[in-house]
């Protein structure tokens, strides 16, 4: 399975969900270095690097600093990186704002398929990203998605809500006469881009929108102990 088919569709995270011990994960532990080191001892605090604007604010591990850092990058986003919101995601899971832990997580995907769609990904200049995007997805994906679908319902309205975010705020970045494109017109690439990201989004919806598919997943979540892992309140 490749990369950005790994970001698209839901089952991506399944395969390792059972890597966890049966046990409440709290918090996020993993590394994606440069760009985040969870804490290494308890009442740390982690380390971030995803830019001077928010690195203090999602280094905190006060609520609030959090939530100032969601909203700063809520109201002025169109150069925030995908490793910022991928930062931003986790540490709204390790706060317990773990329905915005998912958003964003959604969000941070869907902007980095449209700029892999739009600029050249395996270029010198944003190799680091795919890498570092690539680490998130696998590492802080199970834990995320291993919530996110405790209510499937509610997963799917996240995931339509990221998807609409995501439209609705492009990544100015892929933009800049500085960052290497794929042939042809970006505006007509980044609208091929929301239509593969949109058209993975109704697939997965049309294939949990099935009982018999949800009951596939509940029993694969009973096997892992997914529900004592992720689903506590």
């Amino acid at each position: 399975m490749t990369f950005l088919r790994c970001l698209l569709p839901f089952a991506c995270w399944a395969a390792s969900a059972g890597a966890f011990a049966a046990s409440p994960v709290k918090r996020i532990d993993i590394h994606v270095v440069p760009y985040y080191e969870a804490a290494k001892a308890p009442g740390a605090t982690p380390s971030v690097s995803v830019g001077k604007a928010y690195d203090a604010l999602l280094a905190s591990n006060r609520r609030e600093d959090i939530v100032r850092a969601r909203d700063e990058i809520l109201h002025n986003n169109p150069l925030v990186t995908p490793m910022t919101m991928m930062v931003l995601a986790i540490r709204l899971y390790d706060v317990g704002l773990r329905d915005d832990s998912v958003f964003w997580f959604y969000a941070a995907k869907d902007r980095y398929v449209t700029l892999a769609g739009v600029s050249d990904t395996k270029s010198v200049e944003l190799a680091q990203v795919e890498d570092a995007v690539k680490n998130f997805v696998y590492l802080a994906g199970p834990v995320i998605n291993g919530y996110a679908f405790c209510d499937v319902a509610r997963q799917q309205e996240l995931r339509q809500k990221a998807l609409k975010w995501a439209v609705d705020n492009p990544y100015k970045a892929m933009f800049l006469p500085q960052v290497p494109a794929l042939p042809g017109d970006r505006e007509q690439n980044l609208k091929k881009a929301i239509a593969e990201v949109a058209a993975a989004a109704a697939k997965e919806r049309e294939y949990l929108s099935k009982p018999a598919n949800v009951s596939e997943i509940k029993a694969k979540r009973r096997q892992n102990d997914a529900d004592t892992m992720f689903c506590w309140k």
